[in-house]
């Protein structure tokens, strides 16, 4: 192979993915981190997440947004908080109002993307692409709002973290995101409340019932949070408010975040944050050209379980071998990684 003085950037060759039978998640997610496009990306996720876990003095934040819950993500997220993987998380209300149905033991049902939703509409049917959801869960969960609200204190106003604990003690289900939160002391913030059942319920209550709901009152404790990290890092699952949120928390300290990955399908042409690279987020002081981050662009549904599971699978064999792992990829300034030797 000849390679000239002014071809110095060829370094690492194209290494092709090689599957076997016998491999688990952590082989086959390194099988992909010396090919190109996605598969180097969700390798890349892979490597991050598993340095970022192994930090025990990282402050780990988790910003879940888009209809995760539904797809079935719940009890990985849920996981992840009770193995103490996430100590901030940040979400939508509208995720939390289905992990509580889920909870309360109202399902999720296999659907179809090519259904007639007019059909769906005269069966009280409501679909999330291709998830089913029966209009008569939101009947009990109603009433199961307007119980739970009314036992909230009335002589101060009420956080939304503290709302969000108060809803994950009344769910009696492990697999509970707000349980497992409430159960592990993991505060949930929910910004954007009011855009949810959640809210509208709450709102309902306010009408004929004294409620008072700060949402200002949860930013001192997470100012703290941040102020008293040695390091942080951040896993975006979507964009929108969860990740403005996460991000613009760093700016009122003197550091930004370590690791930030983020898993999304939009792309940053349109200038909205939920595709904003994360580079841009250096422009911003919310992290700096030496935090180890990486975007994969594609269906969280699948990046997550690959990252997530690959990263427990190294963790596993960290425990079992009573030290660290064997190092399988390094950086290079181009934000790629290779296999070492």
């Amino acid at each position: 192979m000849h390679i000239t003085e002014g071809q110095s950037k060829l370094v690492k060759p194209i290494v092709p993915a090689e599957i076997s039978a016998e491999m688990d998640l952590d082989a086959f997610v390194a099988a992909l981190s010396s090919c190109g496009f996605g598969a180097r990306r969700i390798g890349k996720a892979a490597d991050i997440y598993t340095e970022m876990l192994s930090d025990e003095k990282a402050v780990k934040f988790f910003g879940l947004a888009g209809a995760m819950v539904p797809a079935g993500m719940r009890k990985i997220i849920a996981d992840l908080i009770r193995d103490g993987h996430i100590n901030v998380l940040v979400t939508t209300g509208a995720n939390m109002v289905h992990d509580a149905l889920e909870g309360l033991y109202m399902p999720h049902y296999v659907g179809d993307d090519m259904a007639n939703d007019v059909e769906l509409r005269k069966e009280g049917i409501d679909r999330i692409y291709d998830v089913y959801l029966p209009d008569n869960h939101f009947e009990d969960f109603e009433e199961f709002m307007q119980e739970i609200i009314a036992e909230l204190p009335t002589e101060k106003p009420v956080s939304i973290v503290e709302f969000m604990r108060h809803m994950g003690k009344n769910i009696d289900n492990p697999d509970s995101i707000l349980r497992a939160a409430y159960d592990m002391n993991v505060p949930v913030y929910c910004p954007a409340f009011p855009d949810s059942v959640i809210g509208l319920q709450s709102w309902l209550y306010k009408e004929t019932n004294p409620l008072v709901i700060d949402a200002l009152g949860d930013m001192h404790d997470l100012m703290d949070i941040c102020w008293e990290a040695e390091r942080a890092g951040a896993v975006f699952v979507g964009g929108g408010v969860p990740k403005n949120f996460i991000f613009q928390t760093m700016l009122v300290t003197p550091r930004e975040f370590d690791y930030a990955i983020q898993l999304t399908m939009d792309t940053p042409q349109t200038g909205g944050l939920s595709g904003a690279t994360l580079d841009e987020a250096v422009s911003w002081g919310k992290t700096n050209a030496e935090s180890k981050m990486v975007t994969v662009y594609s269906d969280a549904t699948i990046t997550l379980p690959l990252m997530v599971g690959a990263a427990r699978s190294r963790l596993k064999k960290r425990e079992k071998a009573g030290g660290k792992p064997e190092k399988r990829c390094e950086a290079d300034k181009d934000g790629l990684t290779y296999p070492t030797d």
